[in-house]
């Protein structure tokens, strides 16, 4: 069993972060923009400032990071390639998107169901496309 190449880990997590990042943008920076406006104002909230969207950019590159170390540490078990990058982002999109969006959005009612569904099967897209962009990145 290898040792998982941290160098690799941090190419491919931050490109997986960049790919996620970029179609989060086209889906809730864009696409789904006046439904985010609408929720926030419901809740007497103004839209996301510039400074929020870096932050949500930031996390984006961390759970991408975190991504590729997940897909290196299955990789020995399931091999290298699309089907075990594919199971580490639906890791990845089940704890940091599934959960918390039906937890807060859905069950907690924060925001329309309709967003909810719209922005989580978003992440879904984003989360497993960055992983296929991180996993072709990581060399052992």
């Amino acid at each position: 069993m290898g040792t998982i190449n941290y160098g690799r880990v941090i190419l491919g997590g931050l490109v997986a972060g960049l790919v996620s990042d970029a179609l989060g943008y086209l889906v809730d920076g864009v696409l789904l923009a006046p439904s985010w406006a609408g929720g926030m104002r419901v809740l007497g909230l103004t839209e996301f400032s510039p400074n929020q969207w870096i932050w949500f950019n930031v996390l984006g590159l961390v759970t991408g990071i975190v991504l590729v170390w997940i897909y290196a540490a299955i990789r020995p078990r399931f091999g290298a390639g699309a089907k075990t990058a594919v199971l580490a982002g639906l890791a990845v999109w089940v704890v940091g998107g599934l959960v918390p969006n039906l937890s807060f959005m859905w069950f907690g009612g924060l925001f329309s169901h309709h967003l909810a569904i719209k922005t989580t099967a978003g992440g879904l897209v984003e989360v497993l496309a960055g992983a296929l962009a991180g996993a072709f990145l990581y060399k052992e």
